[in-house]
C-alpha cells in the first residue's frame, strides 16, 4: 500500500492499542477517585456528576462528525491532532485546581477521546485489508481495549495510592506522546475518495447535543434549581426542541447519520435495546459503586480499588463464551439471557447490601454476576447492529450503535444519582426528619450521596442532632444504594423482556462474528 512503511503493521497495531488503553482508563479510572476530588476540590454531588458525565458529553458531540472529517481530510491525520488534543486535555485535568476547571477539561478530554477512538477503528480496519490478519489485529484491539476498562478502577486507586489523583490524568501525557510516536512511525494515510460528497450533517450535530445537553442538565440540576422552577423548565423545553428537530433533519436527510428506517430490523432494534440495557444499569452504575465501599463501608480508595475488580473484570473472559453461545443458540435467547443476568446480579447485591454488618464482600457474589451478565451481552449486541444491516450501512448501524450506548449512559448516570440521592433521603428522613427542614434534609442527602460524610456530621452538629457518628450516616448510605441495586435489576429485566419481545421473530442469525469489546 502506497506510503506505508516497512514492517508497519506491528507499529500502527501498538498505536491504536494504546489508543484504546487510554479511552478505556479514562472511562474506569475516575469514578475510584471521585470521593478523594470531594475532599481535594470540594466539589459538591453534582459536581462529581458533571466530572463523569462531560467526558461521555463530549463523546457524544464528535461521535458523528469525525468519520466525516477523518475521511475527507485523512484518518491519520484526524489521529495524531485527536491523540495530541487528548493527552494536552489531560495535562489540563492534571494541573486543574477546581471543580469548574476540572469539568471543562474533562469535556475537552471526551471530544478529543471520542475522536480518537472513531478513527483507530478505521485505520484498524483500513491497515489491515486481509481479513484472517483484521480478525487478529481487532481480537489484540478488543482486548486491550476490555482491559483499561476492567483493571481502570484498580490502576486508578494505585496511582492515587502511590502519588496523587492529579497522576490518574497526567499518565496520560506520556501514554499520548508514545502514541504519536508509533502514528508517525507506523500509521498510513488513508482517505475515502468520495468523502467530498458527504456533508457534514452540523444541524443533526447541533439539535442531538442541545437535547442531550438539555435533558442530562434538567435531572442534574431539577432538584438545586427547582423542578418547577423557569431554569428548569428552560432546560426540559430545550431538551424537547431540540430532539423533535433532530428527528425532523434527520429525516429530511438524503445521508442521515441516524437512519431511523433501520429501527423496523428487529435484530438492529433488538441489539440497541441490549446496549441500552446495559448502558441503563452496569455501566452508571460503575460510577457510584465506589461510593459504596468508601462512604458506606469506610474503606480507602486502594481496598475499594480492589474491591470494583469483582466487578468489572468477569466481563473480559465472557467475550469468548458468549460467541460459543451464538454458535449454537439464537442471538434471540443470548442477548435477553444476558440482560437477565446483569439484573440478577443488581438484584443480589441488592440482598448482599442488606447483610452488610458481615462485611464489603456480601454484595461480591452479585457485582461478579452482573459482570458475567455484561460479557454475554456486549459481544452478541455489538454485532447484531452491523450484521443486521446491508454492508453499505453498517457504519452507520455501527454509529448509532455507539450513540445510542453514549446518550443512555449520559442519561442514566443523571438518574441513578436521583434514585441515589431519594433513596438515602427517604432513609434520613426516618431518622431525623422531623428534626430537619425540607432544604437541610435535600443538602444532607446529597453530601452522603456524593461520600461526604464529615461534611454531613458537621451539618448535623450545627443542627443540634444527637448521635452523629459515622455508623448511622454508613446505613444511610448503603440502605440509599439499594435503591439503586434494585433500579438497575429492574431496568435490565425490563429491557431483557423487550429486546427478547422484538428478537423473538427475527431471522435465526448464528456465528455472529464479534467487532469490538467494551462499553463503548
Amino acid at each position: 500500500m502506497p506510503g506505508r512503511p516497512m514492517n508497519s503493521q506491528p507499529l500502527a497495531l501498538a498505536a491504536i492499542c494504546l489508543a484504546a488503553l487510554m479511552f478505556g482508563l479514562e472511562i474506569s479510572s475516575v469514578p475510584v477517585i471521585l470521593a478523594v476530588l470531594d475532599q481535594e476540590l470540594h466539589a459538591d454531588f453534582q459536581g462529581l456528576q458533571w466530572i463523569m458525565n462531560a467526558y461521555t458529553i463530549g463523546c457524544t458531540t464528535v461521535l458523528m462528525a469525525t468519520g466525516t472529517l477523518a475521511d475527507r481530510y485523512g484518518r491519520r491525520r484526524v489521529f495524531l491532532l485527536s491523540v495530541l488534543a487528548f493527552g494536552l486535555a489531560s495535562l489540563g485535568c492534571g494541573w486543574a485546581s477546581s471543580t469548574p476547571v476540572l469539568i471543562a477539561g474533562r469535556l475537552a478530554q471526551g471530544i478529543a477521546g471520542g475522536a480518537m477512538f472513531i478513527c483507530s477503528v478505521a485505520i484498524l480496519s483500513h491497515q489491515f485489508p486481509d481479513g484472517r490478519e483484521r480478525g487478529r489485529a481487532f481480537a489484540v484491539w478488543g482486548v486491550v481495549a476490555g482491559i483499561g476498562l476492567g483493571f481502570g478502577p484498580m490502576a486508578g486507586s494505585a496511582i492515587v495510592w502511590a502519588a496523587s489523583w492529579h497522576w490518574v490524568f497526567l499518565v496520560h501525557v506520556p501514554l499520548s506522546a508514545a502514541t504519536l510516536a508509533l502514528i508517525l512511525a507506523g500509521v498510513a494515510e488513508s482517505r475515502d475518495p468520495q468523502a467530498r460528497e458527504h456533508r457534514l450533517d452540523w444541524a443533526g450535530l447541533v439539535t442531538l447535543t442541545l437535547a442531550v445537553l438539555g435533558f442530562t442538565g434538567f435531572l442534574m440540576q431539577g432538584e438545586s434549581l427547582g423542578w418547577k422552577s423557569p431554569a428548569t423548565l428552560g432546560l426540559a423545553a430545550l431538551a424537547a426542541a431540540s430532539l423533535a428537530a433532530f428527528i425532523v433533519v434527520e429525516r429530511s436527510q438524503r445521508r442521515p447519520m441516524f437512519d431511523f428506517s433501520v429501527f423496523a430490523v428487529r435484530d438492529f432494534s433488538g441489539a440497541i435495546l441490549a446496549c441500552v440495557g446495559m448502558n441503563c444499569s452496569y455501566w452508571p452504575f460503575m460510577i457510584y459503586l465506589p461510593f459504596y465501599f468508601s462512604a458506606g463501608l469506610g474503606m480507602d480508595t486502594t481496598a475499594t480499588g480492589l474491591m470494583l475488580l469483582v466487578y468489572t473484570v468477569p466481563f473480559l473472559v465472557m467475550p469468548p463464551i458468549a460467541q460459543w453461545l451464538l454458535l449454537r443458540y439464537r442471538a434471540t435467547w443470548v442477548i435477553p439471557s444476558g440482560l437477565f443476568i446483569i439484573g440478577s446480579g443488581f438484584l443480589l447485591m441488592w440482598g448482599g447490601s442488606l447483610l452488610s454488618r458481615l462485611g464489603g464482600w456480601t454484595i461480591l457474589p452479585g457485582a461478579l454476576v452482573a459482570g458475567i451478565g455484561l460479557g454475554l451481552t456486549t459481544t452478541p449486541a455489538t454485532s447484531m447492529t452491523t450484521a443486521s444491516v446491508p454492508p453499505h450501512r453498517a457504519g452507520m448501524a455501527s454509529g448509532m450503535d455507539v450513540s445510542a450506548r453514549l446518550i443512555t449512559l449520559v442519561i442514566h448516570i443523571a438518574v441513578m444519582g436521583l434514585v441515589l440521592v431519594a433513596g438515602i433521603k427517604a432513609s434520613l428522613h426516618g431518622l431525623w426528619g422531623a428534626a430537619l427542614e425540607p432544604g437541610q434534609l435535600q443538602a444532607l442527602a446529597q453530601r452522603l450521596a456524593g461520600g461526604d460524610l464529615a461534611g454531613a456530621q458537621q451539618l448535623l452538629v450545627g443542627q443540634a442532632i444527637a448521635n452523629t457518628s459515622a455508623a448511622p450516616l454508613q446505613e444511610v448510605v448503603i440502605q440509599g444504594f439499594g435503591w439503586v441495586m434494585l433500579y438497575g435489576g429492574w431496568a435490565a429485566w425490563l429491557t431483557a423482556v423487550l429486546s427478547f419481545a422484538v428478537l423473538r421473530n427475527s431471522p435465526t442469525r448464528r456465528g455472529l462474528q464479534p467487532c469490538g469489546a467494551g462499553m463503548h
